[in-house]
């Protein structure tokens, strides 16, 4: 009896450790592990070879900005706030939202106690992470609910080129890339329930059984008169019915993707504050020079007008 007790312990542990990493494994874990940077030489990010679909997103940075300072970056990922998506136990739910910014060297992730008290609040409950530990200008955001994060802020901290050589006061491009929905493919090329299911067959559809827990067989007879079987997960909306004639590669269920990736890039100055300085020293002493330059004139216009008269 102590020997099945003990047993059935070392399954259940077993089960937890081989069931836990399975949960947590979602976008943009996926990336961080079968690549070293998310952005190829194509300029395309990496995300976009399991979500298929395209959509827009958007992002808002300042236009400049100066060494060691905190700013915001805010990305928009939008979509029908009403729109459910499949999960992967079949069923319907909401849809989730990602991101991955992709920064200068030497920008990275501003530390919490430089966030000032209203940046906290608009980043409360986010977990905003590095790439890697050698990529931190590269930042990850995601799963989240996507009605509450539609858009996502970055709190982002500039370099300050006199404590790093590399460092240039210089203009800089900024990638982002953001998704929303359940990807078509996983990493290892397989497909997920987030397709639709097409047929491999010519033929007629003789018979769709439903599931008891979900799905459906679809028996199709081929023209040659043997018959196949296709099956459909759960979740999954058919297109076909009883008697239908179908062709290879036709949709039999409606397609079930509702989300989609999207990438765009931004630019960014890094300002020196001397420059700015030195520019408004220069636009004050043109408007002085002006000042002036319009006092002569009226002084001049009066010696003018006194000559005249005498």
């Amino acid at each position: 009896m102590n020997i099945k007790l003990a047993l059935l312990v070392l399954v259940s542990i077993l089960n937890l450790i081989t069931i836990q990493p399975i949960k947590t494994l979602a976008f943009p874990v996926y990336a961080q592990q079968g690549y070293d940077n998310p952005r190829e030489a194509t300029g395309r990010i990496v995300c976009a070879n399991c979500h298929l679909a395209q959509k827009p997103v958007e992002i808002e940075t300042p236009k400049a900005v100066l060494p060691n300072s905190v700013f915001e970056a805010i990305v928009k990922v939008p979509y029908e706030t009403n729109s459910k998506q499949i999960l992967g136990n079949g069923l319907k739910g909401p849809i989730n939202t990602g991101a991955v910014i992709i920064l200068p060297e030497g920008f990275k992730l501003a530390p919490k106690n430089l966030l000032s008290e209203e940046l906290k609040e608009k980043t409360k409950n986010i977990y905003i992470q590095p790439y890697s530990t050698t990529k931190d200008n590269i930042l990850l955001v995601g799963p989240l609910p996507g009605d509450k994060n539609q858009e996502i802020i970055f709190p982002i901290l500039s370099p300050d080129p006199s404590k790093d050589k590399n460092i240039h006061f210089l203009k800089y491009p900024i990638y982002i890339g953001a998704n929303r929905g359940r990807g078509q493919v996983y990493p290892t090329g397989d497909k997920s329930n987030n397709n639709p299911v097409v047929s491999s067959q010519n033929g007629k559809v003789t018979n769709i059984i439903s599931m008891e827990k979900g799905g459906y067989k679809i028996n199709i007879e081929k023209q040659n008169g043997e018959n196949y079987t296709e099956n459909i997960p759960p979740g999954l909306d058919l297109t076909i019915s009883k008697g239908n004639e179908v062709l290879v590669n036709q949709n039999l269920t409606a397609d079930p993707n509702v989300g989609g990736f999207g990438q765009t890039e931004t630019e960014i100055v890094l300002q020196s504050p001397s420059r700015i300085k030195g520019m408004i020293v220069f636009f004050f002493s043109v408007t002085i020079a002006q000042i002036f330059f319009v006092l002569k004139k009226k002084q001049w216009e009066k010696v003018q007008a006194a000559e005249i008269n005498f």
